[in-house]
């Protein structure tokens, strides 16, 4: 579910710079904050319940969007977005001041966009809001350990984007994000093209993303994106493949309306290649596919369900051991009212079960959209929410 951005003149915000107050500039100020009660099972052994605000529908944020028209078409474009946790007060995306998005660049109806920043891959711009996943949100509909990014755990440092415009229904983007360390200028560098078509009910998009040596210093490299150092990779459904010297994810789903109903659907191909010697050069492979349907019963009211599997390929370790054969069975639900066209309250909840080896030769526990990885092979939860846009 895409926020609603409200528009306001430069001139009402108390602050911004003069110079920017003129008719043909505006900046548009938008947010959410979404906050509620989260009940999870197998965490250290025990049950959770605590307060959560990074992990609903679309998770806790606030920025701002700015253009100014330069003429003949053109116009340049900014964005900052920050992510909130509400229940103290810090930065979200591991700390990261604006770990969402952060961008500058010109834009032309014509011609398409071209920015360059922190932004998000073509997963989120074309795939993401497609896949059944959506009919539920975020947690606890998440892919396990949200390896596809189809839950949006990272973006692209350093990059530069190009996005089209519209044509009859089809558009396009691409991304290139720059590494290089010395002696190596791709190491760590990494790109994402996506394409998208819309016609009538059906709505199809389509995404690859690729990195080289995705884990690198913190603030840097795919899996390592955050200044504070979180790590994506730190969790046993993937935890040994660190060693890995590339990345590629592959991501496809469409929707498609029925009057009330919206039947939704993905599939994606995960890999972590080149994995070394400890596994004998070998290739980890994840296959996910889910199903949703979300089903509008009033104006206000509204529910949502969906499935999730997930299957690995086993590799070879050095030793002649097969691990990585995992396999992950999810399923989740969503109840939805709205009290105003700003404001809901929802239900959520989600149950998975893993079976298998870990990457790490141990048996394989749950991992709720890399929530974190479960005491045992079972994992159920809960979410009780209120959501304000703004």
């Amino acid at each position: 579910m895409k926020t609603k951005k409200k528009e306001i003149i430069v001139g009402s915000l108390v602050g911004l710079a003069s110079s920017l107050a003129h008719s043909q500039s505006s900046v548009m100020l938008y947010g959410e904050i979404d906050n509620g009660l989260h009940y999870q099972t197998n965490v250290g052994g025990g049950k959770a319940i605590y307060m959560d605000s990074l992990d609903g529908i679309d998770g806790s944020r606030w920025g701002l969007i700015g253009k100014e028209d330069l003429g003949g078409g053109f116009k340049a474009i900014f964005t900052l977005e920050s992510g909130i946790n509400v229940n103290n007060g810090q930065f979200a995306q591991g700390g990261t001041a604006f770990g969402r998005q952060a961008f500058v660049g010109l834009s032309s109806d014509a011609y398409g966009s071209l920015t360059a920043g922190r932004q998000y891959d073509m997963v989120w711009y074309f795939p993401e809001f497609l896949a059944g996943s959506a009919a539920v949100g975020d947690l606890p509909g998440g892919h396990p350990g949200d390896l596809d990014n189809v839950g949006n755990s990272v973006r692209f440092n350093n990059s530069v984007r190009y996005m089209s415009p519209d044509f009859h229904g089809f558009s396009f983007g691409a991304e290139y994000s720059l590494g290089g360390i010395p002696g190596d200028f791709t190491s760590t560098s990494g790109y994402s093209i996506g394409a998208g078509y819309t016609h009538g009910p059906l709505q199809i998009g389509a995404a690859f993303d690729y990195f080289k040596h995705p884990t690198s210093t913190p603030g840097s490299g795919w899996f390592t994106a955050y200044a504070s150092g979180f790590n994506l990779l730190a969790n046993s459904l993937n935890s040994a493949y660190q060693v890995a010297q590339a990345y590629q994810d592959a991501v496809v789903a469409a929707t498609y309306t029925i009057g009330n109903a919206a039947i939704s659907a993905s599939y994606s191909n995960v890999q972590y290649a080149n994995l070394g010697l400890s596994f004998r050069n070998g290739t980890a492979v994840f296959n996910n596919y889910d199903i949703g349907l979300s089903y509008r019963i009033t104006p206000a009211f509204s529910v949502g369900v969906m499935y999730d599997y997930m299957n690995a390929r086993g590799v070879t370790t050095a030793q002649g051991n097969i691990v990585g054969n995992q396999h992950y069975n999810q399923a989740a639900f969503l109840v939805d009212y709205l009290l105003s066209k700003r404001t809901d309250v929802y239900f959520s909840g989600g149950w998975q079960r893993a079976s298998g080896t870990s990457s790490t030769g141990a048996p394989a526990v749950a991992d709720i959209g890399g929530s974190g990885d479960s005491s045992n092979n079972h994992q159920m939860i809960y979410r009780l929410a209120i959501r304000h846009k703004f």
